[in-house]
């Protein structure tokens, strides 16, 4: 889980910084949007909604955004309409990239992630190549210093997660479920007086590529470079960095 830790934790400070520029705000916007288009503007029926909403406010997103996100995917507001995408590929030293997009110009957005990849020594590949190598899964992030580890190892297993890791570089701990129990478990927890820095459905990698020094560096660049794409809401990679590179 070490590669996925230290991004996932990297890309969560940098959301709270992104923030402030609204670049989080517009894409948090679209995911609403889609959600409700797709599956009504019923949080309690609609899993991908509830998710979208609970993202909006751990990034502090005003409720009036939040509304007109809502408004917009009902058709009461005006509003692009966007489609789901996901672009698969290799970044350097062989790591496997899996990029889900928001977009509405799938020609413009595709020409665009390419693009990207081969300025940064990386390429686009077919559909299918390597989305076998990632999982869905729930995540859920804990700040370190609000409880003890037996302690939130208990409350865990109770609440139905699949596991509870502890990475000693890290300063939050990781807790994975199942994807149609992250909701389930989250609450549990917070019912239980555990703050949640985190909680997301995601793609885990099944196996990780480590990169040292230049490679590391080059697939740091290009990871941010896709993350900064208007289009891109989420990058999956299989690599695992050092914690000195990320810095």
């Amino acid at each position: 889980m070490a590669g996925h830790s230290k991004w996932a934790q990297i890309k969560h400070k940098k959301a709270h910084t992104d923030a402030k520029k609204g670049k989080v705000f517009s894409k948090i916007v679209k995911e609403i949007s889609v959600a409700v288009r797709l599956g009504g503007k019923d949080v309690d029926s609609n899993p991908r909604l509830r998710t979208a909403i609970e993202k909006a406010k751990e990034v502090n997103m005003p409720a009036e955004n939040i509304k007109r996100a809502i408004m917009k995917g009902t058709g009461e507001l005006p509003g692009a309409t966007y489609e789901d995408a996901t672009y698969e590929g290799y970044g350097p030293g062989g790591v496997a990239l899996l990029i889900k997009v928001l977009t509405d110009n799938k020609n413009r957005t595709v020409s665009e992630i390419r693009h990207l990849l081969s300025k940064n020594n990386g390429s686009l590949g077919e559909a299918g190549c390597v989305s076998w190598m990632f999982q869905q899964k729930g995540y859920i992030l804990v700040d370190k210093s609000k409880i003890a580890e037996d302690e939130l190892l208990t409350a865990v297993l109770e609440a139905g997660a699949e596991d509870l890791i502890n990475n000693p570089e890290e300063e939050s701990f990781e807790i994975i479920t199942s994807p149609e129990m992250l909701s389930l478990v989250k609450e549990r927890l917070q019912r239980q007086g555990i703050p949640i820095s985190l909680s997301e459905v995601t793609m885990l990698p099944k196996s990780y590529i480590s990169l040292q020094g230049e490679e590391a560096e080059q697939v740091i660049k290009l990871l941010d470079a896709l993350e900064d794409h208007e289009d891109v809401q989420n990058v999956y990679s299989n690599c695992d960095i050092p914690a000195e590179s990320l810095k």
